[in-house]
């Protein structure tokens, strides 16, 4: 079964480069996302393994969009990983406070984020 994940960004080009980059690993099924509004309804049908959050987004910013994730039985127990410029320690420890399995800094290589990306999975070795 393919390895679901659902990675949101507002930023166009970002998105591009990460559909190019979980495309290298046939064994992952993603949807791109430019909102947190818009991955809220997309949880429900598309069911992701992980959800990779961008931070800083217009109107629903991805710390918002976590929250209302947990407060959802879709979103209650899939694992978030934040992507952000900004990874000062204080920003990470925020972020992990939050309840997120880990961060994932811009800018990332692409040659290695899909490995990054199982990483994080719950039982990954």
């Amino acid at each position: 079964m393919a390895l679901r994940v659902l990675y949101v960004d507002d930023d166009d080009d970002i998105r591009d480069v990460v559909k190019i980059a979980l495309s290298l690993d046939l064994d992952i099924s993603a949807l791109f996302l430019p909102s947190g509004r818009s991955a809220l309804e997309a949880v429900v049908d598309f069911r992701p393994h992980i959800i990779l959050l961008d931070v800083m987004m217009p109107a629903m910013d991805g710390p918002t969009t976590f929250a209302h994730l947990r407060q959802r039985e879709d979103g209650a127990s899939t694992p978030v990983v934040f992507v952000t410029a900004r990874t000062q320690e204080r920003e990470v420890e925020r972020l992990l406070a939050l309840g997120a399995v880990g961060v994932i800094a811009k800018p990332f290589d692409p040659m290695t984020l899909a490995a990054q990306v199982r990483a994080f999975m719950p039982g990954a070795a």
